[in-house]
């Protein structure tokens, strides 16, 4: 099979990339070099013998280029974390570029499109287990354009062999998001906003990929959307003190009151940003202590067979010995 990966240079698609390549797929990477963890990504798959075309699916030539000859796209460019930029850039990435890639699929006769999409289309106040029907009131840019993009892929169902995932927390090694909050505890700095009892469901990547070569390969998973989640529900509190233990560092006590920190978020959000100067602090970066999103599995379990075999411990310790190799923790 010949696959293209969009956003293959991020944490999840350079992994997905790699197995693939494992199993014997030739892989073809549309990608970006927008931080430095990407262009070192680009870098190792270049070695590595991938196929690399630099470019944004908002541009249909880089578009048709990536896209020759492939059986399977893995949509997972997004823009996602930008802050200096327009609520229009995320509708021209997230939502434009996707329909892009859908009419060129439509085009190269593509055998399965899975999209890439977020457990951040449920937004901030769903409460309780939640599954594919829950409602969806997204309260960010990100969200809300994650949610229209997942409509108009499933708009094609018709016409493409579309599955969209909604992806949960993915952590393991590769991934730097995480790497602020395991450095953040080893050195004692890391404490907690809130009580730290709002609820995670995190996924570690080899399971989260497990899914995704699952809804590309099953027939049961055509026109139909998936959460792909971890196998525990994990508080706040929960994640620190298992963290800590692997770190083998005792967790700080002193917790922060909510309150204090998102009025301090919208202040800096409201005075830098409009000078283009992203904040250090922004809403968005409050929701590792404000979200609780955990998920039914009934539906990736009875569908595909899914479930996910690695607990947070576990896949905490093998991204530590990542962190570790690379001089990075």
């Amino acid at each position: 099979m010949k696959v293209l990966i969009t956003g293959g240079t991020g944490f999840i698609g350079s992994q997905l990339a790699q197995r693939c390549q494992l199993r014997g797929d030739e892989v073809v990477i549309l990608a970006q070099e927008n931080t430095q963890a990407e262009k070192e990504n680009t870098n190792a798959l270049a070695k590595s013998g991938f196929t690399i075309v630099l470019g944004s699916v908002c541009d249909e030539e880089q578009v048709a280029k990536a896209i020759a000859g492939c059986d399977i796209i893995f949509h997972l460019a997004a823009a996602q974390h930008e802050v200096n930029v327009s609520e229009q850039h995320f509708w021209n990435v997230n939502v434009e570029g996707t329909r892009k890639l859908l009419n060129a699929s439509i085009n190269a006769d593509i055998k399965r499109f899975v999209h890439g999409s977020t457990i951040g289309v449920y937004g901030v106040d769903m409460q309780g287990e939640l599954n594919e029907d829950s409602e969806q009131k997204p309260d960010n840019i990100y969200g809300k354009t994650k949610k229209k993009g997942e409509e108009l892929v499933l708009s094609f169902k018709n016409k493409l062999p579309v599955s969209v995932i909604r992806i949960s927390e993915t952590y393991g090694p590769g991934d730097r998001r995480l790497l602020k909050l395991y450095k953040g505890i080893k050195k004692r700095r890391f404490f907690i906003i809130g009580d730290g009892e709002n609820k995670h469901q995190v996924i570690y990547v080899d399971d989260l990929i497990d899914g995704m070569l699952l809804v590309a390969e099953k027939d049961s998973a055509l026109g139909e959307v998936f959460v792909l989640a971890g196998d525990e529900i994990l508080s706040t509190n929960n994640i620190v003190e298992i963290i800590s233990e692997v770190l083998k560092v005792k967790k700080i006590n002193f917790r922060a009151p909510m309150w204090l920190f998102y009025l301090l978020a919208v202040v800096m959000e409201k005075t830098l940003s409009p000078l283009g100067i992203q904040p250090p602090l922004h809403r968005r970066r409050l929701d590792f202590f404000k979200k609780t999103l955990f998920f039914s599995p009934q539906k990736s379990s009875e569908l595909l067979g899914f479930t996910a075999k690695t607990d947070f411990k576990t896949g905490s310790e093998k991204t530590v010995s990542w962190y570790e190799q690379q001089n990075m923790l």
